[in-house]
C-alpha cells in the first residue's frame, strides 16, 4: 500500500539497518580485539569470571618471579660449592706435593705460594656466591630462612641452613664456626717441615662443612624447581581455560561479518526502493489534488 504520511516500507528497512549496524559492530569489534567478550555489556556473567582468572595469573606472575629468584640464588650457591670443591681439590694435590722429600727450598717456596693464591681464591668464590645480595655461603641463611613466595595463598619455600662460610681477614668461617680457619692451613705447610697432616686435616674439615651446605642447598633448590614448574603448568591452563572464555572464533566472525554486510547493501536498496514508492505516492496525490 502507498501511503503519503507513512511509508511502513522505509520504516521497517530503517529498523533492519539499525539492527544489522549493530551486528556488524559486534562482529567488528570481535576481529579487531581477537575477543568474543571485551567487556560486561558483551555477557556480564563471563566478563566478570574472566576478570577473577586474570587476577590470578597476574598473582601467580609474581609468584613465578619469586620462585625464579630462589632457584637463582641455589644455582649460584652449588656454583660457587663447585668450584671452591675443585679449588680444595688443587690444594690438596699441592699440599701432597710438599712431602716429596727431594724438593729443594725454592721448589717448597713455589708449592707455599701456590697455595697461598688457592686459598684466597677459595676466599673470593665464597665472596662472588651472591645473588640479588643475598649469599648463604657467607651466612645469610643461618640466622634465618630467605624466603620466596611460592603460591597466591602467602605460602614460601625457603633457603635455611646450618653452617656458614663467613670469612673475615685471615678465616675461612666467622669465629663462631668450628672449623679449622685458613691460617691453619697457611702455617702449617710454612713450617719446616710443613705439617702436612694438620693441613689436610683443616682441609678436609673445610670441605666436609662444604658439603652440608651443598646438600641442603640442592634439596632446597629442587622444591622451588618443581613448584615452579607446577606454577608454570597451573598459568598456562588458566590461561587456555582463559582463552576458551573470551577468545573470538575470528574465522566464523569474519564469514559472519562479510554476510552482514551484504545484508547492509540490501538492507540500504530496500531502504531506497520504499523512499521512491512514498514519492510515487505523493505525486500520485498532487496529480489527483490537481485535477
Amino acid at each position: 500500500m502507498l501511503s503519503a504520511n507513512t511509508n511502513i516500507g522505509a520504516s521497517v528497512a530503517l529498523a533492519t539497518l539499525r539492527s544489522t549496524g549493530d551486528g556488524l559492530n559486534q562482529i567488528s569489534k570481535r576481529i579487531q580485539t581477537g575477543l568474543r567478550v571485551n567487556d560486561a555489556r558483551d555477557d556480564g556473567a563471563i566478563f566478570s569470571i574472566a576478570q577473577g582468572v586474570r587476577s590470578d595469573v597476574r598473582s601467580y606472575a609474581a609468584v613465578q618471579s619469586s620462585l625464579s629468584a630462589g632457584v637463582g640464588l641455589g644455582e649460584v650457591t652449588l656454583a660457587g660449592i663447585t668450584g671452591i670443591n675443585s679449588l680444595i681439590g688443587d690444594i690438596k694435590a699441592k699440599i701432597a706435593s710438599l712431602g716429596d722429600g727431594s724438593l729443594a727450598q725454592p721448589q717448597l717456596d713455589t708449592y707455599r705460594s701456590d697455595i697461598s693464591q688457592l686459598v684466597g681464591q677459595v676466599n673470593a668464590y665464597i665472596s662472588q656466591a651472591t645473588y640479588n645480595g643475598r649469599n648463604i655461603l657467607r651466612g645469610d641463611a643461618t640466622a634465618a630462612p630467605i624466603s620466596f613466595v611460592a603460591d597466591i595463598t602467602g605460602r614460601s619455600l625457603s633457603y635455611s641452613v646450618s653452617h656458614e662460610l663467613d670469612l673475615d681477614a685471615d678465616e675461612f668461617l666467622g669465629p663462631s664456626v668450628l672449623v679449622p680457619s685458613a691460617t691453619d692451613v697457611t702455617e702449617a705447610v710454612g713450617g719446616a717441615p710443613p705439617d702436612i697432616a694438620t693441613a689436610l686435616a683443616s682441609l678436609t674439615s673445610f670441605e666436609a662443612r662444604l658439603m652440608d651446605i651443598g646438600q641442603v642447598v640442592s634439596s632446597q633448590k629442587r622444591a622451588m624447581e618443581a613448584q615452579r614448574g607446577f606454577v608454570d603448568n597451573l598459568v598456562d591452563a588458566m590461561k587456555k581455560g582463559l582463552g576458551l572464555l573470551i577468545d573470538a572464533d575470528v574465522a566464523e566472525d569474519s564469514a559472519r561479518l562479510q554476510s552482514k554486510q551484504v545484508a547492509q547493501q540490501l538492507t540500504m536498496q530496500a531502504l531506497s526502493v520504499s523512499q521512491q514508492g512514498s514519492g510515487a505516492a505523493v505525486t500520485l496525490l498532487l496529480l489527483q489534488a490537481g485535477a
